[in-house]
C-alpha cells in the first residue's frame, strides 16, 4: 500500500498533513526548543571531551598525579566523561519532558484527531 493510499481507515493520516505538520508554527517551535538544547549540549560535550583528549596526550605529569592510592588524576578525568553523559541525559529528560512533549502530544492530537 502506498502512501497515498492510506487513509482514515487505518489510522495514519493522509501524505499531505506530513507537509502541513511539519510547515505548521508549532512544529517549528518545537524544532526550535529542540535546537535550543542539542545544539549548546553537543558543543559543550565535545569541548569537554577535546579537553581530556588535549590533556590525556599532552600533560602525562598532570594525568599521573594520584590522588588516593592508584587512583590517579587521569583515572577520575576519565570516569568524569560517563558522569557527563549520564548528566547530560537527565537534563535532556527533564528538558524534553518540560519544553518538547507536551507541544508534540499537541501536534499528535492534532494530527490523529484531524484525521479520524
Amino acid at each position: 500500500m502506498t502512501d497515498m493510499e492510506r487513509g482514515p481507515s487505518d489510522g495514519q493520516p493522509p501524505e499531505g498533513d506530513w507537509a502541513r505538520v511539519q510547515a505548521s508554527p508549532e512544529f517549528q517551535e518545537l524544532r526550535r526548543r529542540l535546537r535550543t538544547f542539542v545544539f549548546p549540549m553537543t558543543a559543550i560535550f565535545l569541548g569537554w571531551y577535546l579537553l581530556y583528549v588535549l590533556v590525556a596526550a599532552y600533560a602525562h605529569d598532570f594525568m599521573a598525579i594520584k590522588l588516593v592510592g592508584n587512583i590517579n588524576v587521569g583515572l577520575v578525568f576519565g570516569l568524569l566523561q560517563f558522569v557527563s553523559t549520564f548528566v547530560i541525559t537527565a537534563l535532556y529528560v527533564r528538558f524534553a519532558g518540560r519544553r518538547l512533549d507536551p507541544l508534540g502530544d499537541k501536534i499528535r492530537n492534532e494530527v490523529e484527531g484531524g484525521s479520524q
